[in-house]
C-alpha cells in the first residue's frame, strides 16, 4: 500500500514539474519578445536587465571589429563547394600525415 502512495505522490510531483517547465518556457518566450524601456528606475545597473540591456544597445562582437575598432563588412568565412571524393582524399592525406599515424605504423612493423 505504501508503494502505491509513493507512486501516486511522485506522479503528482512529476506532473507539477512538467507543467511548471512548460509554463516557464512560454513565459520566457513572451518575455524575450517584449521591449523594455530604455530607462528603468531602481534596477541598479544603468539600463537594466543585464542580458536585455546588452541586446538593446547592439554592441558588436569584438571578432566583428578590425584593429581600428571599425565594423568589418566583408564575409569572415568563404566556403567553396567540393565533391565527396576530393574531401575524402584531403582527409586521408591529413590522417596519413598526422603524428599519431606514424607511431601506429612503426608498432605494426
Amino acid at each position: 500500500m505504501l508503494h502505491l502512495l509513493y507512486i501516486l505522490a511522485f506522479t503528482v510531483l512529476a506532473f507539477i514539474a512538467v507543467g511548471n517547465l512548460i509554463r516557464n518556457l512560454i513565459m520566457f518566450s513572451f518575455d524575450r519578445e517584449r521591449p523594455y524601456p530604455a530607462n528603468s528606475s531602481g534596477m541598479g545597473n544603468k539600463g537594466g536587465f543585464g542580458y536585455y540591456a546588452a541586446r538593446r544597445q547592439s554592441i558588436p562582437h569584438p571578432e566583428l571589429l578590425d584593429s581600428a575598432g571599425n565594423l568589418i563588412k566583408e564575409p569572415l568565412l568563404v566556403m567553396r563547394s567540393i565533391n565527396v571524393d576530393d574531401a575524402r582524399q584531403q582527409l586521408d592525406a591529413l590522417y596519413e600525415s598526422s603524428p599519431g599515424q606514424k607511431i601506429e605504423r612503426s608498432e605494426e612493423a
